[in-house]
């Protein structure tokens, strides 16, 4: 089973972005959640998702402390 930890899936996440729109990993940190999803939606508008809310991601910090 691949590692859930947050981290580790948001350094995918900057990999992916990287290779689907060209992005440095230093313009996947400098994001948003917004700007990310407008940039999924376009370009696959039928699979995007609205950005997490401010309690979805208390209970992601939660559930995927940092170290």
């Amino acid at each position: 089973m691949a590692d859930p930890r947050f981290a580790v899936v948001a350094v995918r996440l900057a990999g992916l972005a990287g290779i689907a729109f060209g992005w440095r990993p230093d313009d996947f940190w400098r994001a948003t959640p917004a700007e990310l999803a407008a940039l999924v939606e376009a370009g696959a508008p039928d699979m995007a998702m609205p950005p997490p809310d401010a309690a979805l991601i208390a209970r992601l910090q939660e559930a995927f402390p940092d170290g």
